[in-house]
């Protein structure tokens, strides 16, 4: 089996998938400073609860948009796990794809990985968006290359951002309100960020189309979305063509296969 790591911002997930079928995820809050020995317990007790062990896993990818989580995770894998990891940035690996960005490889390591999943499963154009810590939405062409991204501030961090400037709002955890009037605090609160949220993706992506029409070419473009909270936004607008929330792991694997 494979073992497909993602490491991001918030969490770290890990995956096992058999020839490409994704099999189980499991997620740890991440933790810079975890030893490969802390890793190693984690998931090893994860395994056991599923009645495997890291004999059935031969081998292994990494992404990590973390610098500091790369070197304890490579060496879980190599020393629990007895594989060399293939990790998401090395030059020698072929992603299928090139980045046609002013400074290639300053994209993040999940951006190209969910570029290389979303025009495998889709074809292209595309945009794709990624709800994560920081919300991303890249354009790939139709041949399936990185031409460039937006980046804002995801929803969990506007809303710790309002709490800690606001003294009397409470902090809160995001919802699909009922109104997009509130008529108390939480309510009103949940309202303007989940419906802003909506409405600021929407004209991203609107201002986006036109822009790649005129630049790109570029027709027909369909918009895939990833990423937590991509679920909870999907079904309040009609933006998103596709939501697929393994997009990234689909992509190692993908990657992986790519690679062997």
């Amino acid at each position: 089996m494979l073992l497909a790591i993602d490491a991001g911002n918030t969490n770290v997930c890990f995956a096992l998938f058999k020839k490409r079928e994704l099999i189980y995820t499991w997620r740890a809050r991440t933790n810079s400073k975890y030893t490969m020995d802390e890793w190693a317990v984690w998931l090893g007790q994860i395994l056991k609860l599923h009645n495997l062990s890291f004999k059935d896993i031969k081998e292994t990818i990494l992404c990590s948009v973390v610098p500091d989580l790369i070197e304890s995770l490579q060496e879980l894998c190599r020393h629990y796990i007895n594989s060399m990891p293939l990790v998401i940035g090395n030059s020698s690996l072929n992603l299928g794809i090139i980045s046609k960005i002013d400074r290639p490889g300053e994209e993040g390591a999940d951006m190209m990985v969910n570029a290389v999943a979303a025009h495998t499963l889709y074809g292209g154009p595309l945009l794709v968006i990624d709800f994560g810590t920081a919300t991303t939405m890249s354009f790939i062409d139709v041949d399936g290359n990185f031409c460039g991204t937006a980046i804002a501030p995801g929803v969990n961090c506007s809303l710790e951002a309002l709490y800690n400037a606001a003294a009397k709002l409470p902090m809160i955890s995001i919802s699909r309100p009922k109104y997009i009037i509130g008529t108390n605090t939480v309510d009103s609160m949940m309202a303007g960020v989940f419906w802003g949220y909506v409405a600021m993706i929407e004209g991203l992506v609107s201002r986006a189309r036109e822009e790649c029409i005129e630049r790109f070419d570029a027709r027909q473009i369909k918009v895939i979305a990833t990423g937590g909270l991509g679920g909870l936004i999907k079904p309040a607008t009609n933006i998103i063509d596709i939501y697929n929330p393994n997009l990234t792991l689909s992509g190692l694997a993908i990657i992986h296969e790519r690679n062997k």
